[in-house]
């Protein structure tokens, strides 16, 4: 659409942080405009990923209507759900586009007929369930209206936009400004910025307004005065610098440092719009200072404050997270999702920062006087050989099918169960199903506690001495389990070095060399033949860390190490546990 609008060039992404990039996927809502027939069309792409819900929460207030892109092979995905069905709460009416009709086991009417069935499963009303549909090939940039047209570009998706969707700039230009912030953007000259939509009225550069924020159920409003230096419309992903701008447009605005998501701006003595609703997280785990022998080697962030401030500069833009303060030696993070931390520690470690996580727990809450956990919906895609081995392992971590559907040889299995059962499971679902799979999963809300669940099949290797890693030593270790080191790797007592296959602890020494003779033996000559190492990164140290563990994160190594580094005072805790 960028492209073909004349606002981007070939190539060019809405994906432009470095983690999107790498991973492939979209981590944070951004905006953009293109024009078509004389009329700019504001579009915000947001993630797909229900980790990153937040994002889409906060979006979806301030637009008229979504594209909802279903894949013509694979179908409604979990994600879909989700997306979808805050859509349709906030009487969105969404115009479905079914894409890569390319694909050799596409199936656009089957598909079509899915989200059909979605909407009405969601409580979709009949003239949401009445939704246009659009044919497209996105990698070729081809839309069609029926199946059988002939189009090379698209044209027919951007006259749907302009046919289905309500002019936003209809509402009358001397109505009081109402203004509400989806966004923070940060610039080196002009501080904070707010990226958001006008609802009505116009905002003019220089003007003063007001901020207002709802305080709660109270319906008591905070107001702060405030003037606009700057204002920026956008062009593509382009922003310009613009003196005014009226209704329905999406702006960029300067010179309100303390503005934050969700507040509203107005030049008038009026209510502020209702504050952003965001789901509430489902993981917590505490964040410490790196406390390991080989704390402050590599980062330049290493105290408590340091940390501390950059969780509170986090909380301004990532509304999805919640932090707890209240502890003088480490913070309780709370998020809505492994990949939801993990993206977080990945963006701190490059900055600079050292520090240590706990594993990761789910929230129980009460309510009634019952337990409540977390639940997800999962949906795997695999290979029919495999659905055996997935529906096992998931039986076990407490969860039940739902549905199961064969098309060929690939099985689409359906399962709900505690978000508990998951941490720490989608590693082992690439071996189980060889990295054929797909896993999928949304939260589907708190329900009662499901219970003891047994996850963790493997031990802990344990260093118990310090020093660098031996090829000789790794090659005696590694028939014991998997080692997640290689060799030359700096170890200290009490680094977890690799996991033991039959579950049980066991503390090796992997700085340990041949002893050497002038005497020959039938081993003398034997060759070292390493497998390679099962290298941890963020979010596969979080899946296979035990209770007693941390994980060490630096800027250049991600390392696993128990609490208590000696053997003599891990058995002091374990006493204690006991007793």
């Amino acid at each position: 659409m960028l492209r073909q609008t004349g606002v981007a060039e070939e190539g060019v992404s809405m994906d432009s942080n470095k983690l999107e990039l790498e991973r492939g996927i979209t981590i944070y809502a951004k905006n953009a405009a293109v024009f078509y027939k004389d009329t700019k069309i504001n579009i915000v792409d947001t993630p797909g990923h229900a980790d990153f819900g937040s994002e889409v929460e906060r979006v979806l207030r301030s637009i008229d209507s979504v594209l909802l892109v279903v894949d013509a092979q694979e179908g409604p995905m979990p994600q879909t759900r989700f997306v979808l069905k805050k859509s349709l709460e906030l009487g969105l009416k969404p115009i479905v586009v079914i894409n890569k009709i390319d694909k050799p086991a596409a199936d656009p009417a089957r598909t079509e007929e899915q989200v059909l069935e979605l909407f009405l499963e969601l409580g979709a009303n009949d003239e949401q369930a009445n939704f246009p549909v659009v044919y497209s090939i996105g990698r070729q940039g081809i839309a069609k209206i029926k199946l059988t047209d002939d189009s090379t570009d698209l044209t027919p998706l951007l006259d749907t936009i302009l046919a289905h969707v309500p002019s936003a700039s209809s509402k009358p230009a001397d109505a009081p400004l109402m203004f509400q912030a989806f966004n923070l953007a940060y610039d080196n000259f002009l501080g904070r910025m707010a990226v958001g939509r006008i609802y009505q009225g116009t905002i003019v550069s220089g003007t003063p307004v007001f901020v207002k924020k709802p305080m709660g159920m109270t319906g008591h409003v905070e107001t702060r005065a405030g003037k606009i230096t700057k204002l920026f419309t956008f062009k593509g992903l382009k922003r310009e610098e613009a003196n005014s701008a009226s209704s329905g447009d999406i702006v960029l605005v300067a010179g309100l440092p303390d503005v934050y998501i969700g507040e509203t701006v107005t030049d008038a003595d009026v209510a502020p719009m209702p504050a952003i609703a965001i789901d509430e997280p489902t993981i917590v785990l505490d964040f410490f200072t790196n406390g390991s022998p080989f704390g402050g080697r590599e980062g330049k962030f290493v105290t408590t404050r340091q940390i501390r401030e950059r969780l509170e500069r986090e909380l301004e833009v990532n509304v999805g997270l919640k932090v707890d303060f209240s502890s003088s030696e480490s913070f309780k993070v709370s998020g809505r999702g492994e990949l939801h931390i993990a993206i977080l520690l990945e963006n701190m470690r490059r900055e600079g920062f050292e520090l240590q996580v706990s594993q990761p727990k789910v929230i129980i809450r009460e309510e009634n006087g019952i337990q409540t956990e977390p639940f997800e919906e999962v949906i795997i895609d695999a290979p029919s050989e495999f659905q055996g081995a997935v529906i096992e392992r998931l039986s076990t971590r407490g969860f039940i099918m739902q549905n199961l559907v064969t098309h060929e040889n690939s099985v689409r299995l359906t399962f709900e169960g505690p978000t508990r059962g998951l941490l720490g499971y989608r590693n082992q679902f690439i071996i189980d199903t060889k990295g054929e799979g797909i896993l999928s999963s949304r939260v589907t809300g708190f329900k009662p506690y499901a219970g003891e669940i047994k996850k963790r099949a493997v031990g802990s290797m344990i260093s118990m001495a310090s020093g660098k890693a031996l090829g000789f030593a790794l090659w005696n270790l590694q028939e014991r389990g998997v080692l997640y080191i290689g060799p030359t790797t700096e170890v200290y007592e009490g680094m977890v070095v690799g996991n033991t296959s039959k579950g049980e602890e066991m503390t090796v020494n992997p700085t340990k060399g041949k002893q050497l003779s002038n005497m020959r033996s039938s081993g003398n000559d034997e060759a070292i033949d390493l497998v390679p190492p099962y290298t941890l990164t963020i979010e596969r140290g979080l899946e296979v860390m035990a209770e007693d563990e941390f994980l060490e994160i630096t800027p250049l190594s991600v390392r696993l190490r128990k609490q208590f580094l000696t053997e003599n005072d891990r058995a002091k805790a374990r006493r204690k546990d006991i007793f």
